[in-house]
């Protein structure tokens, strides 16, 4: 390895680590900000409620995630944040099932992908379109821990429940 490639490699460990440190790294932070900015105002509003405390606590967190995901989608413009939350619906569809099921779909997929040896064809657009099928048929075929239903069914199945589908 040259000079210039080490160079670039430590440049590329540091950009990963600054990204990692912006996107992950400031959570506890940003959470910390957002208790100063709404917990008062809404331990006043639900104080004013007379239920009990677990609808009380139950509420509280529902304005906290309609609060967090309000601001998210404000950051971006329109057609991302339309990405965006489909794409939010169907991780949540998909989280709904692994715990319904006790399962990890994601998990379970990439163990597949994994059994698929790029030495088993003769060019690496081929082994990338066999790894694209594989991965697009993992989805829609039947799975004896989700009772046969497919992954895709049973994602689509969460989501149709809380009204995330389109």
């Amino acid at each position: 390895m040259d000079e210039e490639s080490t160079i670039n490699d430590m440049f590329d460990e540091q950009e990963e680590m600054d990204i990692e440190a912006q996107v992950w790294g400031k959570n506890p932070k940003r959470s910390r900000a957002l208790k100063d900015l709404w917990f008062d105002l809404m331990n006043e509003t639900v104080d004013q409620d007379d239920k009990p405390e677990e609808a009380k606590r139950e509420m509280i967190f529902l304005m906290t995630a309609n609060n967090v995901l309000d601001m998210v989608m404000e950051t971006m413009p329109e057609e991302l944040a339309v990405e965006l939350s489909a794409s939010l619906d169907s991780l949540i569809g998909l989280s709904m099932v692994n715990r319904r099921f006790d399962v990890d779909l994601l998990e379970a997929n990439y163990k597949t992908l994994t059994n698929v040896k790029r030495e088993d064809y003769s060019s690496d657009e081929e082994f990338e379109e066999a790894v694209r099928e594989i991965d697009e048929r993992w989805w829609t075929v039947g799975k004896q821990p989700l009772g046969g239903r497919t992954p895709n069914d049973a994602i689509f199945e969460e989501m149709s429940k809380y009204g995330l589908t389109r």
